[in-house]
């Protein structure tokens, strides 16, 4: 969420549909069930790589070697230049090193190599500016795709290999495939950590999907409008209009304004008066003990977000509560922004089982229950 808040009434047909070969690949949460990974192919020859998915970033890249010293641990070979015929290093002096604008560069190595760093809320990688053949699914084959070697990396990264960013910018991975794929991608995130959910890139779109439009206001993401909540059925007593939400597949949950978070959680509490409540943390309230239940079930209030344009997502069951310690304490997966400002992120614990479509060209999102 830091890392964002740091760079900070539309429908078409649903017949309006896309004629592209779509290109789809199974997705997977990570082991803590914070983030969403997928494998692509890198180098000639491939060589596999899990990277997360992230919405909110825009290079890709991965670690690479040497990087014994200041690499986290991942399961898979890191990615070795040396090992790969396609690999080629950007010069300080190229246009592509000017792309990746004065948030990420990092100055020229000693060899004249455009050298990168980006900054995440979890952790960093810092590294050589490259191109390289990049594989998806069996036979999309992308020459010259731009990406980061990371030979420095720190943070929570899961046991994967990298990121690949799916931001609005040139350099991220729509930008550089809209040759194919049309700057058009979605994915399904699964409910659970032993189901697969999918990322996919052009093809059609499906008839129950509804639209809302990318909002101006933040140019560097997408962004979208937020003009009501439901608790059980029932709007909060509040004016909503949150023009500046963030859609982000690498935030777990989301994140709203102070006076629309407070009117949530106490409509939640009010719902939820039958359960025994914890003290949970300072940043994730309200939060219940529901192990003196054993194995029976309890119920617990929908939620339910309205977008821009007639837009509802009803989130789904997985969505609403997420652990604090192991199963016993769950919490309500929404927080404060710590602030009244015009800004929230809606995160992928509230994404979870919809297709969500990125229709970049046409600057819209769109939500279709049931993906997944």
């Amino acid at each position: 969420m830091k890392s964002i808040q740091a760079r900070l009434s539309m429908n078409p047909s649903s017949t309006d549909v896309f004629k592209e070969m779509q290109t789809k690949i199974p997705a997977s949460r990570t082991p803590n069930g914070a983030g969403y990974v997928a494998t692509v192919g890198l180098g000639t020859p491939k060589k596999d790589f899990t990277l997360l998915f992230d919405t909110g970033s825009d290079l890709t890249w991965t670690q690479c070697q040497p990087c014994s010293k200041a690499c986290f641990p991942q399961k898979e070979e890191k990615f070795d230049p040396t090992k790969s015929s396609s690999y080629k290093n950007v010069s300080c002096s190229s246009k592509l090193c000017n792309l990746i604008g004065k948030e990420t560069a990092q100055g020229c190595s000693s060899s004249n190599t455009c050298l990168y760093g980006v900054q995440y809320g979890s952790g960093y990688t810092i590294g050589f500016l490259a191109t390289e053949t990049l594989t998806i699914g069996s036979s999309d084959e992308f020459e010259n795709f731009l990406f980061g070697c990371g030979e420095k990396n720190v943070g929570r990264f899961n046991g994967t290999t990298g990121l690949l960013g799916l931001g609005r910018s040139p350099i991220a991975f729509p930008s550089q495939t809209t040759s194919k794929y049309k700057n058009i991608f979605s994915y399904c995130l699964p409910a659970s950590q032993s189901s697969t959910g999918y990322l996919s890139f052009g093809g059609e779109v499906s008839q129950a999907t509804k639209f809302t439009r990318i909002s101006p206001k933040v140019q560097q993401f997408y962004a979208l409008n937020i003009v009501g909540i439901s608790v059980g059925g029932r709007k909060l007593p509040i004016n909503v209009s949150i023009s500046q939400t963030v859609i982000d597949s690498g935030t777990t949950i989301t994140f709203l304004p102070s006076t629309t978070y407070s009117a949530l959680a106490s409509a939640f509490r009010e719902m939820m008066a039958n359960y025994t409540p914890t003290k949970g943390s300072s940043s994730i309230q309200p939060c219940y003990d529901f192990s003196n239940l054993g194995n029976g079930s309890f119920r617990i209030p929908s939620i339910s977000v309205f977008f821009e344009g007639g837009v509802e997502v009803d989130i789904h069951s997985s969505g609403i509560l997420i652990p604090l310690n192991g199963l016993k304490e769950m919490c309500l997966a929404f927080a404060d922004t710590g602030s009244d400002s015009d800004f929230a992120i809606f995160g992928n614990f509230q994404q979870k089982t919809y297709e969500v479509v990125y229709d970049v060209a046409k600057e819209m999102v769109g939500f279709a229950p049931g993906g997944c």
